[in-house]
């Protein structure tokens, strides 16, 4: 399964190595891993909290 690359140059979203737009190299645009015991972990349980809360999860 292939990742989805990103050009920071033009901003364009593709799966090849190469920007089809302008011709450089992409970088694959895949979000940091989780880690429980990471420093931030409590602000991201936070915001994550607010968010549930504003749509009436909890």
């Amino acid at each position: 399964m292939k990742k989805i690359r990103h050009c920071e140059r033009c901003t364009a979203y593709t799966l090849k190595g190469r920007c089809d737009k302008c011709g450089t190299e992409t970088i694959i645009n895949a979000p940091i891993k989780y880690y429980k015991d990471e420093n931030i972990a409590k602000y991201r349980r936070e915001i994550k909290g607010r968010m549930l809360k504003e749509r009436g999860f909890l």
